[in-house]
């Protein structure tokens, strides 16, 4: 055997070799077909989800607390937060999106002060998920001070500045209460 045929046959095995042991080509395991490869998702749906996950995740579920003690203070959890406070702004005023050197929008120099203006609990009742229980409310009246830049580039650039903006935000913060022994289902006998 020449040395250029005996050359071709050992490439020939080692490319058969090669594209067998790899797996990438399809030969040994299903493939996805055209969803093996990366979509791309824009960068403005990525962040919607990420706020709308954020939001679900810490402001819209209802704790449930330990029921209130005889005699205690009924005092509602913590007021909300600047976090809490400036996404509901957002939500109420959205600056979002803008068109970059044609029409942008900022917020500088914020203040926010939040009043407590009702603290009180509902009587018990049974709720079909959590047992009895006592509906806790706390309302709170967030007002945002701050000073509002809108940059307008198109047709004539210029710049309105408004340093007296005010906007008011109302926030409800509820949170249930067990009633009677919570431990009631519990065997302790063994």
């Amino acid at each position: 055997m020449s040395h250029k045929s005996l050359l071709t046959a050992l490439n020939v095995l080692l490319a058969c070799a090669a594209l067998s042991s790899t797996g990438c080509i399809g030969f040994q395991q299903p493939t996805l077909g055209l969803l093996s490869f990366p979509i791309p998702v824009t960068p403005y749906l990525q962040d919607k989800k990420e706020d709308e996950f954020w939001i679900k995740e810490r402001y819209d579920t209802v704790p449930i607390l330990g029921p209130l003690s005889a005699g205690g203070p009924v005092v509602a959890l913590d007021p909300p937060s600047d976090d809490e406070v400036l996404r509901a702004l957002q939500r109420a005023r959205p600056i979002e999106g803008g068109l970059p050197y044609l029409h942008e929008t900022q917020w500088n120099n914020m203040r926010m002060v939040k009043e407590k203006i009702a603290d009180y609990v509902d009587p018990p009742r049974f709720i079909p998920t959590i047992g009895p229980a006592q509906l806790h409310h706390a309302h709170y009246k967030c007002t945002i001070y701050f000073t509002e830049i809108t940059n307008v580039g198109w047709p004539i650039p210029h710049q309105l500045k408004n340093e007296d903006a005010v906007e008011v935000i109302y926030i409800d913060h509820n949170h249930f209460h067990m009633v009677g022994n919570v431990d009631a289902g519990v065997n302790t006998n063994y």
